[in-house]
């Protein structure tokens, strides 16, 4: 579904996020994306969805193709309608506007593939969306805006989703109910979804496949029932000792950094 070989990806002509990064998102699964603040997780998927041209960034080397075909020189909104949708961090949706109208909006991604949006489908997954349906969505919960920025993506009804951290700010029932909604889309629907997320515990949870991000780089990659068994993903990305299952800080397993492994 989506490929990405050995990109290198700068800022302003000087600043250098991605070196060498290479990814796959095969069709119909779930993919996540770790790593710490800065490893260029979302610059990785701004790549993807050709928007880093709107932060004087630019794709230098190497190729990103989706569904076999090359998608360097295709605007974002003609790959919103050929079926690849980035929910962006931050939850961006129009806070002006009713919820109900934040949907209709959504549908214009439908016009290449000649359908017809499926409002009540967002409403049988998000019912509170229905209740708000009139309301205007800058007046909406933090999860309730989540939940419409993941129906607006729905509305499109992409073949690909490229998803930036959708528990930011979230109290933990909310970000059940998101991560739930992901894994049923995926079930469903067979949407593939790339996942960048710093909550592995709930990624691992939704994932088939998983790769771990440090400067600009992949640094491992496998199933999630290997990486979810890696002593250094449980220290770091669990929380969780060598010992016994205690939780451990940052403090205590941050020389994980300098174990030359990870870069073997």
């Amino acid at each position: 579904m989506l490929t990405i070989e050995n990109i290198e990806v700068t800022y302003h002509h000087t600043v250098q996020a991605l070196r060498g990064l290479s990814l796959e998102v095969p069709d119909g699964k779930i993919v996540t994306l770790l790593g710490t603040n800065g490893a260029g997780k979302t610059t990785t998927l701004k790549a993807a969805s050709n928007l880093l041209a709107l932060e004087n960034g630019e794709v230098g080397e190497g190729r990103i193709s989706f569904k076999g075909q090359s998608i360097m020189t295709i605007q974002p909104d003609r790959l919103v309608q050929q079926g690849l949708f980035h929910v962006r961090e931050g939850r961006r949706i129009f806070s002006e506007m009713t919820v109900e109208d934040n949907l209709i909006a959504a549908s214009y991604a439908l016009d290449q593939r000649k359908a017809k949006p499926d409002y009540d489908k967002v409403y049988a997954f998000f019912p509170r969306l229905k209740e708000r349906r009139k309301q205007i969505a800058g007046y909406l919960s933090g999860g309730e805006q989540q939940m419409l920025a993941f129906g607006r993506a729905m509305i499109a009804r992409p073949e690909l989703i490229l998803m930036d951290e959708p528990s930011l700010g979230l109290a933990p029932k909310v970000v059940a109910e998101i991560f739930d909604t992901i894994k049923r889309l995926n079930q469903e629907d067979g949407t593939a979804i790339l996942l960048v997320e710093q909550n592995a515990g709930v990624a691992f949870s939704v994932a088939d496949y998983g790769y771990i991000m440090e400067s600009g780089q992949i640094v491992m990659e496998g199933d999630v029932e290997k990486l979810r068994g890696d002593k250094d993903i449980q220290s770091f990305y669990l929380g969780m000792g060598e010992e016994g299952g205690a939780r451990q800080s940052f403090r205590d397993v941050k020389h994980y950094k300098r174990r030359k492994r990870w870069l073997s």
